[in-house]
């Protein structure tokens, strides 16, 4: 599976995708979804949380592991997939589609540590 350019990604394999408004969206990568298998349950933050980056913040579980979910960047989590409760194998059809939260950027500079598609690649091989 390809990592889209449109996005950023932690060497932890997470995704994020910032919007104009200051909202950015965040899931998990193609090769992170590959790693755990059949996803069957995804704990989220909670709305109004803060999440820092670099830290775990919520954690997938598959039929082979369960894994922690670190933040790409730091916020306040405004939005979780609420879909993910009844249908968390969503992420297996296409994680770049099956985002997991949005947050309120509180520091939009932390996006120029995070990795480019062609960086990301590189950290996988």
């Amino acid at each position: 599976m390809s990592n889209p350019n449109d996005l950023k990604y932690h060497d932890s394999h997470t995704w994020i995708k910032a919007g104009a408004d200051g909202i950015a969206t965040i899931g998990i990568t193609g090769h992170a979804q590959e790693q755990l298998g059949d996803v069957v349950y995804v704990q989220q933050p909670a709305v109004g949380s803060t999440v820092t980056q670099g830290e775990a913040c919520g954690v997938i579980e598959s039929v082979k592991t369960a894994a922690d979910v670190h933040a790409p960047a730091s916020g306040v989590v405004t939005e979780v997939n609420a879909a993910l409760d009844d249908a968390p194998e969503s992420v297996n059809a296409d994680p770049y589609a099956a985002w997991l939260f949005r947050i309120r950027l509180s520091d939009a500079a932390e996006l120029d540590a995070l990795l480019d598609a062609a960086a990301y690649e590189k950290v996988l091989s």
